[in-house]
């Protein structure tokens, strides 16, 4: 019998599961089965290096996902830098390691300053940060939201326009934080709200550097963009 290909069903098995909205993903997986974690970062930095030597610049940016604690962030890191360090000596090349972390949980834009001493940059993952600050998940979400709009309990889907009110003051506060711990903090957006007006818009007021969103509305997320940085300029002067 091949003792090592019963050793990786089990291993299948175990990981075997409905993927969860909530729960054991993102980092908490990588976190209790650090291999998961290490061949993706083993993977990402020998690319950079392959191509690296045929002389193309590289800039590999490490997100780590769905972090609320501080210790969770600094465990990843610390693997992700590791790692990262072999493949550099083994394949002999200089990439840069630039580790950065999504804020989807309301705890982690909360100790956000905390957060931005390990990390080097901060994304917002809206989708998520919008199901765990409403309680809404978006499996379900559309058997109810449209009711909400229509009887003006809400104005609009917050999975399709950003609720500034309330998500956005934890996109506010998380940038504010992390960039009092520190300076240097590259902040974006990344989801579904990357692409939408009204929420790029938001986003301009919050000092964000960068949004980003599905291909198809990136057109859109440019003029946008552009719109805004003219408002904003306007009403500075």
């Amino acid at each position: 019998m091949d003792w090592g290909f019963v050793e990786l069903r089990a291993k299948v098995n175990q990981l075997h599961e409905v993927n969860p909205m909530l729960g054991h993903r993102g980092c908490r997986l990588g976190i209790t089965f650090p291999e998961i974690y290490e061949m993706q970062v083993q993977a990402i930095f020998e690319a950079a290096c392959s191509v690296k030597k045929d002389g193309v610049a590289v800039h590999p940016e490490v997100m780590i996902p769905l972090v609320g604690t501080l210790k969770e962030l600094q465990i990843t890191c610390d693997m992700v830098r590791r790692v990262a360090g072999e493949v550099l000596k083994q394949y002999k090349v200089d990439v840069p390691v630039i580790v950065g972390t999504m804020i989807e949980i309301p705890r982690a834009a909360l100790i956000a300053d905390k957060l931005a001493e390990i990390a080097e940059f901060f994304s917002f993952g809206t989708n998520d940060l919008t199901q765990m600050t409403f309680g809404y998940s978006r499996d379900d979400a559309g058997s109810f939201l449209p009711e909400y709009v229509e009887k003006k309990i809400l104005p609009k889907d917050p999975f399709e326009s950003l609720d500034q009110e309330g998500v956005g003051q934890l996109v506010r506060l998380g940038t504010e934080r992390g960039r009092s711990g520190n300076k240097k903090l590259k902040v974006g957006v990344c989801g579904e709200h990357g692409g939408d007006p009204d929420s790029i818009r938001f986003f301009r007021t919050c000092n964000l550097d960068y949004v980003s969103c599905s291909p198809y509305r990136v057109p859109v997320a440019r003029l946008a963009a552009a719109q805004a940085e003219l408002e904003f300029k306007h009403y500075e002067g």
